[in-house]
């Protein structure tokens, strides 16, 4: 899991800016850990189907023993309360930075405004030759 990619995708979809220390990159890692765990029970269920169909199409009888186990109410119900767990842990983070967000202008963008306004002024000072050439090249 990379974090900076993640916490650079939270901030172009949504706008909020999240620190690598914030809590939601563990519902995240939790979230990983239930979804490899589920991931490795399917492989499994459908590595023994498939060792069933090959014995089929071999006409040799399956053994019982590679017969893909259902899954288990348990699991589902530790699956299902996983899952609701990390949406509502992920919006009560997201919704305690969206109240605790002063809105304004980061300071890239603060730095990105004073810097045009430095080249507005020195456009301005060069001679009016320089100045249309310039202004003509930056409405292509």
């Amino acid at each position: 899991m990379d974090q900076h990619k993640l916490r650079a995708l939270v901030f172009e979809k949504t706008g909020v800016r999240i620190d690598i220390d914030d809590p939601v990159f563990a519902l995240v890692a939790l979230n990983e850990a239930v979804l490899e765990e589920a991931v490795e029970c399917h492989i499994a269920r459908i590595d023994a189907a498939s060792r069933q169909l090959a014995a089929q199409a071999g006409h040799a009888a399956a053994p019982a023993a590679t017969a893909a186990p259902a899954i288990a109410p348990r699991e589902l119900r530790l699956l299902g309360a996983a899952c609701v767990i990390a949406l509502i842990s992920a919006l009560v983070v997201l919704g305690g930075q969206a109240a605790l967000r002063q809105p304004g202008l980061s300071s890239e963008q603060q730095q990105a405004l004073r810097r045009a306004a430095r080249l507005e002024q020195a456009i301005q000072q060069l001679d009016p030759r320089a100045r249309a050439q310039l202004q003509a090249e930056l409405q292509k």
